[in-house]
């Protein structure tokens, strides 16, 4: 239910996690009553192994060799952002304390303690999110590199700093004093996490190099994950009871020194790393469910406007930091009143943060734990959308132009002046498309004479040249060019004129995945000859009619165009008896059609006929 409830989340624009975490509130003692407090804590082993696997991935981001050349960029905008970011959260939340309920009665070491601790969680930023937006917004530059550099460092860092912070806060509630000897426990806490840390990476490796299953693989990989809390809670418990003073390794820090050495000093990372990104959805969907499941809806009731202080103070804090990070980089863009923006998102990390408070601090964990997720949904919320907005005011966003609406004449561009070039034009022209057929060099023109098909001689293959040739109503782009210069149009037809239907010959199988990710339709001719020698094996008859090799049957692809054709049926079209429909691609999902299946405007209907009735049916759905 919580995946489901998460997945609908993501079709209206919110994030995921904040679904699952609606879903537990629902779900949890104060509303249906179906998770009760002490289900809650007896699936605490669900929270630690859920914990491990953040820390893991938050290693996993840092990849040193991506940030080479921007690390005084970098360091400056981190350092800056990590500061105010601690600064002003703890100081906010030390002022705000007589407002706080679970704060109002306390003393002001144990003030400073809860302080602290929240500080420390407002340094947190989501490096998942991040990539996420990048990705769908195919942003690339400077101020992208060190948006995602910082990121990634800083959810390094706030880990360290919460270790740091949860030991002096443990240091204030007992009413310890700041002493050498306790700045040196401190000190010897952190040498034994670090070297806790090399021995759990050993053990990865160790995982990772073994030749079983992946799922394997990956169960043991949590495992050893929740056994770096199980064996926290021991050495912390026996030293309180044999020592004078308790060693605190924290468990976070562990995992999260691991996943960093996985990533950065291992041959295994790119293995780690699909372990990680494959076990995500379901250890998320557990933990944010079981974390909503614990919310106090009392103490939510009274902490809103706590947390909305909270975030307005975390925004100015990003704002101060990002300026100062700017300002002593010479990075333009931080410089700005924009790059701020780049800095409010929040998820997985400060949320297992969170956690961890409510599980080492119980005496008011919880209710901790419920004013900084109400900090985090806010973050989540807003952040994305501040995101995609500085990223497009940068100038670094890289995302699909506006399609042309359809001039009723159907158009190819095909680039690249060779024989099959010709031949396709040829086939093309005589099912009535608009044929140009584009050259480069003046000596193929004359060596390829073809004068019943419409070549154009060009000088470049630049975004001037692509509006000469009226490329905005194109329907279709062919390249047989190099892989280099079939990328240069793609990416020129992608981003400025939005043509959705491009298709490239490949020549080099390394390239595969750069034309993917446009969307572009590839054509590698080793693998297509074999791939259709298959089809012809397996479906004769189907490859058959769908190469045109039967005589008065072809197959077409068809946009609804006409606004009058919107959420009819398909069994109430009146289409010709010899025509009939395959499929209907909507939204880059494949629809088999049945009777009850409705069209939609804009989706693309791949139907069979005699070429005269599929005329007649392409002028309907034209409109």
């Amino acid at each position: 239910a919580s995946k489901q409830i998460g997945d609908f989340f993501a079709r209206i624009k919110l994030p995921k996690i904040t679904g699952y975490l609606f879903t537990g509130l629902i779900a949890g003692g104060f509303i249906l009553g179906f998770v009760s407090e002490e289900a809650v804590r007896s699936l605490k082993f669900i929270d630690e192994i859920a914990l491990a696997f953040i820390a893991f991935a938050a290693g996993n981001e840092l990849f040193l060799p991506e940030l080479k050349g921007r690390f005084k960029s970098i360091g400056w905008v981190a350092g800056s952002l990590v500061v105010t970011s601690f600064v002003f959260g703890s100081v906010a939340v030390f002022l705000l304390a007589d407002f706080v309920p679970f704060m109002r009665d306390m003393p002001t070491m144990s003030r400073v303690a809860v302080a602290i601790l929240a500080g420390a969680i407002m340094v947190a930023r989501s490096p998942s999110v991040a990539i996420a937006i990048v990705k769908e917004l195919r942003a690339k530059g400077p101020f992208t590199q060190i948006v995602l550099g910082v990121t990634m460092i800083t959810d390094v860092v706030v880990i360290t700093l919460f270790a740091l912070s949860a030991a002096m806060a443990d240091a204030f509630l007992n009413q310890a004093s700041i002493s050498l000897r306790f700045v040196a426990l401190i000190g010897a806490d952190l040498l034994l996490a670090l070297l806790a840390a090399y021995g759990l990476f050993k053990v990865l490796e160790m995982i990772l190099a073994t030749r079983v299953n992946l799922n394997v693989k990956t169960v043991l990989i949590l495992l050893s994950g929740f056994a770096v809390f199980l064996l926290s809670t021991v050495i912390r418990e026996a030293s309180h009871a044999n020592l004078p003073f308790e060693i605190l390794i924290e468990p976070l820090l562990v995992c999260m020194v691991a996943g960093f050495f996985v990533n950065n000093y291992s041959q295994r990372r790119v293995e780690f790393g699909k372990i990680l990104h494959d076990a995500g959805p379901i250890i998320f969907v557990a933990f944010f469910t079981i974390t909503g499941a614990s919310l106090k809806l009392d103490v939510l009731g009274q902490i809103w406007p706590i947390a909305l202080a909270l975030f307005a103070v975390r925004v100015i804090a990003i704002i101060t930091g990002s300026a100062f990070g700017g300002l002593m980089s010479g990075d333009r863009m931080h410089r700005s009143k924009y790059g701020w923006m780049a800095y409010v998102t929040q998820a997985g990390v400060a949320l297992g943060l969170a956690k961890e408070v409510a599980g080492e601090f119980p005496e008011f964990g919880d209710a901790f734990a419920t004013m900084i997720i109400a900090v985090v949904v806010l973050n989540e919320i807003f952040g994305p959308l501040l995101f995609k907005f500085v990223i497009g005011r940068s100038g670094e966003a890289h995302t699909r132009g506006e399609t042309a609406p359809f001039d009723g004449v159907r158009d190819v561009i095909i680039f690249g002046l060779r024989a099959q070039a010709v031949t396709l034009a040829r086939q093309l022209q005589r099912h009535d498309w608009q044929v140009k057929l584009v050259c480069r060099s003046k000596e193929r023109m004359d060596e390829l004479a073809a004068p019943d098909v419409n070549i154009q001689l060009i000088d470049d293959l630049s975004l001037t040249t692509l509006k000469k040739l009226d490329t905005e109503h194109a329907d279709t782009i062919v390249s047989f060019l190099s892989d280099e210069e079939s990328y240069q149009v793609c990416e020129l037809a992608y981003e400025h004129f939005g043509i959705e239907t491009i298709v490239v010959r490949l020549r080099d199988r390394a390239n595969f995945d750069r034309f993917h990710k446009l969307g572009v339709m590839v054509v590698e001719p080793q693998t297509a000859v074999v791939s259709l020698l298959e089809h012809f094996v397996r479906s004769p008859a189907g490859t058959s009619l769908l190469l045109g090799m039967d005589e008065g049957q072809e197959v077409v692809d068809m946009e609804v165009r006409d606004p009058n054709l919107h959420g009819v049926a398909l069994r109430d079209l009146r289409l010709p008896l010899d025509v009939l429909i395959l499929s209907i691609h909507r939204n880059g999902h494949t629809l088999v059609s049945r009777g009850h299946t409705q069209l939609h405007l804009g989706d693309k209907v791949t139907m069979v006929g005699p070429q005269e009735k599929l005329d007649e049916v392409m002028l309907r759905f034209d409109g």
